[in-house]
């Protein structure tokens, strides 16, 4: 089977500054090991150790087994990605790198059809047949077939750009549990997956034999799937591991109830600390003026020296502040308008009006056109109308998106966008200080200090001088709802919100949704946010966009009923 044995290990980061701390805990043999915690506290660091592309500063990591692996950021679509190249990074390493000479020694030959290139072919082919690599397709054959209904070798030269965040994270997902690594290491696995595919992942978490240590902050899975929690709890000298030995519903009752032991033994400790101190004064006094006092003068002072150098007790953990101020303004009675719209061949022509003050959930299955929708309304809608330059401060940048009929958004309305994906190569290589200090074309730029005071607010001010693509996917994401903040949105198009946010800022934001004064249109497969929402809107399996009362959450279900 396999195990993840962890133990003191440290990590600080390049600036200095302590980001774990004497972190040890134990992933058994088919064990669901859960890692949660504040975005920013070290997760995916600390799975970078253990797969030992980071090297800790203190500690030892022990692993049994062949380690699979999937990023955060799976795939990622980035032009000229295909879903070989997407499935060869999850591969087990020997197939790996063999798949990998293949692939550059077939770029050699057909550049130059020499006698050096072409032995360098016949030798590729030879390594990845012996790697194992044509009988390891036949897995691949059943991942597409499984994730993309489409056998391996029609699929795997179609582009990633073609999937959706969702279908992508499927078909890793699939290769990895059927593939021969016996541990995986899997950073906030359910996101993009829509609700189907999150049951899924459940059922598949619970069945396998592998021994798995995930991040994620989706409560539904957690309580589903985890055997034990593992909480990295942030620190002056970074953050510690608590490890609760029970699942996810037990979980908030243990940790309060740590919470109050760790409360009474540091009154406990403050109590005799106290009584030393004034133990030693109160001898101090008496020996001065009699000399049979001094012995027990000295007593009294390395009693408190040595009581003193042990420490107090571990402190409660800090627990997150955050105040999102998404403000808004009145527009007009009707925000979004659509009539006949229809995105090229994914939908049937369907009629929408959102009316000023909705909070939309726009729910479906992946890749039914639900974020094309977003993208179109965030770019202005059919008649863009000068709106573009609100939308690329917030989302990125926006590309066209095909259709038939008209969306329009209504008088005021100003279109700030959340992209699910978080890629902003408009911000590679800035801090977030020079982002908001400099500003962009429609989004004026803020004095140091007001910028400063922005970032403390979201919980970032630590991470002020670092770069973008630096931070946690947790903390892109708390960027990114600052920037619809300042764009001065009035209609916020979000698009997977949550999906690495931790447990509090996901509250922080549905809370600060509920005071924004404008509209709200979310695509979310977030079971708890959706609730939250006063209107649904389906993207069918069978191309009808059509409302709901509640959320619909197994749309094909409700098509064969229907």
């Amino acid at each position: 089977m396999g195990y993840i044995d962890i133990s003191a290990v440290s990590y600080s980061l390049p600036d200095g500054r302590p980001l774990l701390d004497d972190v040890s805990f134990r992933v058994g043999e088919g064990s669901t090991t859960a890692l949660i915690g504040q975005n920013g506290a070290g997760k995916t660091t600390l799975l970078r150790i253990v797969r030992g592309e980071v090297r800790a500063d203190s500690g030892v990591v022990q692993i049994d087994g062949g380690l699979g692996v999937m990023d955060q950021f799976v795939g990622h679509g980035e032009a000229g990605q295909t879903v070989h190249d997407l499935l060869i990074t999850v591969a087990p390493e020997r197939v790996r790198r063999a798949a990998r000479e293949l692939a550059d020694a077939e770029v050699a030959i057909i550049e130059s059809d020499d006698l050096d290139t072409q032995m360098r072919y016949a030798g590729a082919l030879a390594d990845y047949a012996e790697a194992g690599g044509y009988e390891y397709e036949t897995v691949w054959d059943t991942c597409t077939i499984a994730a993309l209904g489409t056998p391996f070798a029609r699929a795997q030269f179609r582009e990633l750009t073609t999937l959706s965040g969702g279908e992508q994270k499927r078909l890793a997902l699939e290769a990895l549990l059927r593939g021969p690594d016996q541990v995986l290491l899997l950073d906030e696995p359910d996101n993009y997956l829509d609700v189907p595919g999150k049951r899924w992942l459940e059922e598949q978490l619970r069945a396998t034999p592998k021994t798995v240590l995930l991040i994620s902050h989706d409560r539904e899975l957690l309580a589903r799937a985890a055997d034990r929690i593992v909480t990295l709890e942030a620190g002056g000298a970074g953050s510690t591991a608590w490890v609760h030995g029970g699942g996810f519903r037990t979980y908030h009752r243990a940790r309060d109830e740590r919470m109050l032991r760790l409360d009474e033994l540091r009154r406990r400790w403050d109590e005799q600390h106290a009584k030393l101190k004034s133990l030693v004064a109160d001898l101090k006094v008496k020996a001065a003026a009699n000399d049979g006092f001094a012995s027990r003068y000295r007593a009294a002072q390395t009693r408190l020296r040595f009581f003193e150098t042990a420490g107090p007790p571990l402190e409660r953990p800090k627990e997150q502040n955050l105040d999102l101020r998404l403000r808004g303004a009145r527009t007009g009675r009707r925000a979004v308008v659509a009539e006949r719209l229809e995105l090229t061949g994914l939908m049937k022509p369907f009629d929408l009006e959102v009316w000023f003050g909705d909070r939309v959930a726009v729910l479906g299955s992946n890749g039914s056109g639900k974020s094309h929708f977003l993208r179109l309304l965030a770019a202005g809608g059919s008649d863009p109308d000068g709106r573009l330059g609100h939308v690329t401060t917030a989302g990125g940048a926006l590309e066209p998106v095909g259709h038939t009929g008209r969306a329009t958004l209504g008088a005021r309305v100003v279109p700030g966008w959340f992209a699910q994906t978080h890629r902003h190569p408009e911000f590679t290589g800035r801090t977030l200080l020079d982002i908001l200090h400099r500003g962009e074309d429609a989004r004026t730029g803020l004095p140091r200090d007001a910028a400063s005071s922005a970032l403390d607010r979201y919980g970032l001010v630590a991470q002020a001088e670092q770069r973008f693509e630096d931070l946690s996917g947790g903390q892109q994401a708390r960027f990114q709802v600052l920037l619809l903040e300042l764009s001065g949105a009035t209609l916020l198009l979000l698009d997977e919100p949550t999906d690495n946010l931790d447990l509090v800022s996901a509250e922080a934001l549905q809370e600060a949704l509920a005071r924004f004064e404008g509209t709200v249109l979310a695509v979310t497969h977030d079971r708890w946010l959706a609730q939250s929402f006063d209107r649904f809107v389906v993207f069918g399996s069978d191309g009808r966009v059509y409302e709901s009362d509640a959320p619909v959450w197994d749309e094909a279900r409700v098509v064969r009923e229907r």
